[in-house]
């Protein structure tokens, strides 16, 4: 009987899980390669299954060596598997850590880029409407004492464009 038909028991299918982790952790599996694979080795009945899940991954394969740590009387887990699951615990938490500052990082260029914009030299920026509209306004009050409100309608409906045109301007290059 070929070796690889041998069947395996629990320490060789936990010795390709950790394989598994630790292939995740330097970034070779996708999170959803990992689950997949991960339920493939919890299925395997034999050695030729289990190479199966790690074929194309590099590094030796753990379903030929010895049996690890076995559990005590009380259910605690002895030697390496602590070990294992302490480095794999730092190495998610370095995972998380690693994202964390890319998300510090990219929203810090987002502000300076957004700032970039704002504050370059050169470049005046109104707050409210542009001195012309005041002007007008002027010309309106004027034309109301001393032409009639015929030519107070006229102005005011230029007041009114000018208002509406600054605010508009003001909008769509303004932005931030």
């Amino acid at each position: 009987m070929d070796h690889n038909d041998l069947r395996i028991g629990d320490a060789e299918r936990e010795q390709t899980m950790e394989a598994l982790r630790e292939h995740f952790a330097q970034g070779r599996l996708t999170r959803e390669e990992l689950d997949e694979r991960l339920d493939h080795a919890l299925a395997a009945k034999t050695g030729r299954d289990l190479a199966q899940v790690t074929a194309d991954l590099p590094g030796p394969r753990p379903a030929y060596r010895e049996p690890g740590p076995r559990h005590d009387a009380a259910g605690a887990v002895m030697g390496d598997w602590r070990e294992a699951m302490g480095a794999h615990h730092a190495q998610m938490q370095s995972l998380h850590q690693a994202r964390h500052e890319w998300r510090r990082a990219h929203r810090e260029m987002r502000h300076q880029m957004r700032h970039q914009w704002k504050g370059h030299p050169g470049r005046r920026h109104h707050r409210g409407p542009h001195p012309f509209v005041g002007v007008l306004f002027l010309f309106m009050v004027i034309g109301l004492m001393v032409g009639g409100f015929g030519i107070f309608k006229v102005l005011f409906g230029v007041w009114l464009v000018a208002m509406v045109f600054s605010l508009v301007h003001r909008r769509f290059h303004y932005r931030g």
